[in-house]
């Protein structure tokens, strides 16, 4: 009879991570509170509320902290990107990949510039 041993590295594989545990991971990135403070142009002591779970990140900051951090919005804020939602319909795709801001007033139609 023989046996196989299979050895996992559990250090790279995302078991579902909580929010705050999302967010511990970009303060461990970025190298700290003030780093990750200055990164995201708040202050620290927001930071320091996000990671110990007084609060979570503003949904705006959420695309930004997975593009510096490597971190997926959807453990960032699954509430609002859940990992299960379909995929966008092509018209929106680029939307939320760092194009310039797009407003629409009700009177002049769109503002700004598109990517």
């Amino acid at each position: 009879m023989s046996f196989v041993l299979t050895v996992y590295d559990f250090k790279n594989i995302n078991l579902c991570m909580t929010p705050v545990e999302a967010l511990r991971r970009c303060k461990d990135r970025a190298g700290g509170q003030v780093k990750m403070a200055l990164d995201l142009d708040v202050s620290q002591p927001s930071i320091s509320r996000w990671v110990n779970g007084h609060g979570m990140i503003p949904a705006e900051l959420v695309l930004v902290c997975e593009r510096i951090y490597g971190v997926s919005r959807h453990d960032l804020r699954p509430d609002i990107y859940p990992a299960d939602a379909p995929a966008a319909p092509p018209a929106w795709r680029g939307v939320d990949q760092g194009t310039e801001r797009v407003s629409f007033n009700r009177n002049s139609g769109l503002q700004g510039q598109a990517a």
